[in-house]
């Protein structure tokens, strides 16, 4: 193991569904004289009475249906592109085509759109104007020096079990010792010292040289994954030197006499640590692909798009009908968005038909068993209906879970469902969940687990009581027992650091934080951005990621907002908060009568009280059936 030891070194290197769909939804005409919202009317349009522009798009829509209090943007991503374009150190690229990187120039972005009034809607698309903005590089930001600065802890890597040695990171921990390049060296070529793990953090470690004890003077961060780590015993049989730091050089006499004594039982890498790194980053998507995918512009339908890149797993999905592709979505290749070509039609959902009649060279439908299985389910007995209502995550809104309908079910277990008090009048702002997906909740989710539920919007009965909804809209609550309370053991904890994708901006991958755990649901926090920010994403998420999996794969990270934008946005934010705390939080408790009795329908079901935010996991469901 230790022949590789010694004082000087050589240089050495290492068929188509195009046609099996519905037509394109039909524009509303643009001389529509009044806009129903909620039972609202607004006259349009040049600024009157209920009608608002947004700041950063120029889009011109239903006021109520603009984001915020003071209802200057049509949405989140409008609202956060204008507090970073309008100061020098904005760091939020807006990406055209292709992930970040660090020689982009100029880049532009679309607005996106948001709630969804059928005027609005239909507006944004007529004026989809683009914005440029310059591109801020990333560098300076360190990993290793915001934890270290901080005394942050990150996600273990074992979290994220779609992530390149999510399932085989086996027992790397502090006291691990590899084989890295030794960089405290005189010699004009590349020679190795073996260092300890010290500390953790994704795929990142902090490492300190063999020799060094408790001086932690030369400590460095290091990806475990990347080419330059070895396991002990790598430099021995790839005739690689072992050469001790200059720094200590003369501290002993005899280093293999050392390094024996040293590593008697440690631990280090197994031999086929790079291979398995190796064989994880190996994805079955490649480009030219077709899949079907969710249509970012009404949620309501899918289109057909390619793939043009893969990139850590994560997809660049250009619509088939762009020629310049620049009509693209982002998404894991595990992501519930995407299904292969077929599948709309095979469960009845709707489907943008193409204008392509036939596949284009080279282009090839992606294989069915590529695509994330759902569980199956059996609707024989009793089942979701159309009208029931329950609480789902808003997919335009992730920070907020919102009263709810079932809109439609389709086959399979999928249900195709609506935001109340926010919803076009042709459906076209619905969005499909399946049965068993962990964003969507039995009514009275959030307020036994205390959190904010958003009543629908224009709802002037405030605080907002279920019980009274049901009876005024004269409808029932989908049964507790239909939905999934499955609680993984995940290991996330609060204050945990991450890479997570912004939702709104799927191009983007970020700083983050878990700020709250409810069960199985995470609340994800943006570093340096407003909690307004913020998104309600599944531990299981394929958007969430290990701390180092951008500088693994090669996509570019996103840092925390710079103290002069947080600095900037204070007095601004603080009124958003101030107004946030003074809309409804949720009323303090439903009995446990009036749960069972006006919500459950008979049936004896009781929650459970939310989880502690410190409580990470545990395989404990939502809810407990109570014996009789």
């Amino acid at each position: 193991m230790f022949d590789g030891y010694d004082s000087c070194s050589e240089d050495t290197s290492s068929s188509s569904s195009s046609d099996e769909s519905e037509e394109e939804v039909a524009p509303l005409p643009s001389s529509l004289p009044i806009i129903k919202n909620n039972g609202q009317v607004y006259t349009y349009p040049d600024g009157k009475s209920g009608m608002a522009t947004c700041e950063m798009c120029g889009m011109v829509g239903v006021r109520d249906a603009f984001y915020s209090k003071t209802k200057r943007f049509c949405s989140v991503s409008c609202s956060r592109s204008y507090s970073s374009n309008s100061k020098k150190a904005s760091i939020l690229a807006r990406l055209q085509g292709k992930p970040p990187t660090k020689k982009a120039k100029v880049l532009q972005k679309q607005p996106l759109v948001a709630k969804l009034a059928a005027y609005a809607q239909y507006q944004a698309t007529l004026q989809n104007q683009t914005k440029t903005k310059a591109a801020v590089p990333v560098e300076g930001f360190s990993w290793g020096n915001y934890i270290n600065s901080n005394s942050f802890t990150a996600a273990p890597v074992t979290c994220f079990k779609h992530a390149p040695m999510g399932t085989c990171w086996g027992d790397i921990a502090e006291g691990v010792r590899v084989e890295v390049p030794n960089t405290d060296c005189s010699l004009p070529t590349k020679v190795f010292w073996i260092a300890g793990i010290v500390k953790l953090a994704g795929y990142n470690a902090l490492l300190r040289y063999e020799g060094f004890e408790n001086d932690s003077s030369l400590d460095f961060w290091c990806n475990v994954c990347g080419s330059d780590i070895h396991p002990v015993g790598w430099c021995a049989t790839s005739g690689k030197p072992l050469v001790p730091p200059r720094t200590i050089q003369h501290k002993y006499t005899n280093w293999k006499a050392f390094l024996v004594k040293r590593l008697t039982g440690a631990k280090t890498l197994p031999p086929d640590f790079s291979q398995k790194v190796s064989e994880s980053m190996q994805y079955p998507f490649k480009t030219s692909m077709r899949v079907e995918v969710v249509d970012k512009t009404h949620l309501c339908r899918t289109r057909v798009a390619v793939v043009e890149s893969v990139i850590g797993g994560r997809l660049r999905l250009v619509y088939e009908e762009s020629e310049d592709k620049t009509d693209d979505f982002w998404c894991h290749m595990y992501s519930p968005l995407i299904h292969h070509i077929g599948w709309s039609r095979s469960i009845g959902h709707r489907f943008k038909r193409s204008d392509i009649t036939k596949k284009q060279d080279g282009h090839f439908d992606a294989p069915p068993h590529l695509f994330m299985k759902v569980k199956e389910v059996d609707a024989a007995g009793e089942w979701f209906k159309e009208g029931m209502k329950l609480e789902a995550i808003d997919p335009l809104n992730l920070s907020a879970i919102c009263v709810a309908t079932i809109r439609k079910v389709l086959a399979d277990g999928y249900l195709m469902i609506g935001i109340d008090g926010s919803e076009a009048a042709d459906g076209s702002d619905w969005f499909c969940y399946h049965a068993t997906s962990p964003s969507i909740f039995p009514v009275g989710f959030c307020e036994i687990n205390m959190i904010e539920l958003t009543p629908p919007r224009g709802y002037a009965k405030l605080p907002f009581k279920w019980f009274d909804y049901l009876r005024e809209t004269d409808s029932i609550a989908a049964p507790v027992k239909l939905f999934n309370k499955e609680v993984p053991n995940h290991g996330f904890h609060v204050g945990m650091k991450l890479e997570a994708v912004d939702l709104m901006e799927p191009r983007l991958v970020c700083v983050a934080t878990v700020t709250r755990i409810i069960h199985r649901l995470l609340r994800i926090h943006f570093d340096g951005w407003e909690d307004e920010y913020d998104q309600w994403v599944d531990c299981e998420s394929p958007d969430l990621y290990p701390v180092g999996w951008c500088q693994l794969t090669g996509y570019q990270l996103q840092p925390p907002a710079p103290q002069s934008s947080r600095d900037s946005q204070s007095s601004s934010s603080k009124q958003k908060k101030k107004a946030k705390s003074q809309q409804y939080k949720g009323h303090k408790k439903m009995t446990s009568l009036q749960l069972k009795e006006e919500l459950l329908d008979g049936e004896e079901y009781s929650f459970l009280q939310g989880a502690s935010d410190q409580e990470s996991n545990g395989s404990a469901s939502y809810y407990i059936k109570q014996e009789p």
